[in-house]
């Protein structure tokens, strides 16, 4: 089994190049998805999101708020590292039970936002950036998914520099290219992955390009 972390600023594109590999055959393990399961009602992650939060962040049908959740969280760090102390254990096993459901020669992409910020590199074989200009992800961010430019940079402010970023990365994708250029960059590294998947493996220094 090939363990592969997958990051990203927000915007950048990570879903659509997590989305190839999967179509190459990655087995993909999305903490998003995830996150959003363990906060699902009726969990006790979501009793500890109220209890810490209030019952504010509750949706008129008792599912959370996340739109209301996330500007209280994105724009306070304090706040953030509360929620994040109650939502990435909970990610974290049901993760690992995932991984191990996984077969043996599997290449297994984590499709993990934070994992600069959490120090979660050497956790993986090696790690993939994707990477976009922060004028893209802002324009992504307002016009795609409806945010105001204020909170698209609370939330940009709140997560790790493209720098910090590429300096735990194995490989970086760009993705402020056209979609066929991007599948091509994809293909050939999904390439490198298989060849990786079955030779032995070391953590490689620097980023490739």
């Amino acid at each position: 089994m090939l363990k592969v972390g997958l990051t990203g600023g927000i915007g950048a594109g990570k879903s659509e190049v997590s989305r190839l590999l999967v179509e190459h055959g990655a087995v993909l393990i999305d903490a998003d998805r995830i996150a959003r399961e363990v906060v699902a009602p009726g969990t006790p992650g979501l009793a500890a999101v109220v209890d810490a939060f209030g019952e504010d962040v509750l949706a008129p049908d008792g599912s959370l708020d996340r739109p209301r959740l996330g500007s209280l969280v994105f724009a306070d760090p304090d706040k953030l590292a509360t929620l994040n102390a109650i939502v990435h254990p909970l990610v974290g096993a049901r993760s690992q039970e995932l991984e191990r459901a996984a077969a043996p020669d599997a290449v297994v992409v984590h499709d993990v936002p934070l994992l600069t910020e959490n120090g979660l590199a050497p956790l993986y074989d090696l790690v993939i950036v994707v990477d976009a200009p922060t004028e893209t992800q802002l324009d992504r961010l307002v016009r795609l998914r409806g945010m105001t430019e204020e909170d698209a940079r609370a939330r940009m402010a709140a997560q790790a520099t493209r720098d910090q970023r590429r300096e735990i990365a194995d490989i970086v994708i760009a993705n402020d290219v056209p979609l066929e250029d991007l599948r091509r960059r994809v293909r050939d590294v999904w390439a490198d992955l298989e060849r990786r998947a079955h030779q032995p493996r070391e953590r490689s220094a620097h980023a490739q390009e």
